[in-house]
């Protein structure tokens, strides 16, 4: 479930080992693309932090987040 915290939509996943982790961040980033709407992240090993929230519209929760935080939940559940 991703939090709304601070103006942003918060996630943790955790992975089996850094590979799936590292093949996750990667179909994330070319729906991100696809979506034009880009996220922070980061990634230690197994585990993948995403952060949205959206910078033309003043670093708030949009639509645009929750759409492409649907769209990620998607990918991880697959």
């Amino acid at each position: 479930m991703w939090l709304e915290q601070d103006n942003k939509l918060k996630k943790s996943f955790v992975f089996k080992d850094f590979n799936e982790a590292l093949g996750f961040m990667v179909r994330v980033g070319l729906l991100a693309e696809q979506q034009q709407h880009h996220p922070w992240w980061s990634n230690v090993y197994n585990k993948v932090e995403i952060e949205l929230t959206t910078h033309d519209a003043g670093n708030i929760v949009t639509e645009k987040d929750k759409k492409l935080a649907d769209a990620i939940d998607k990918l991880s559940n697959s």
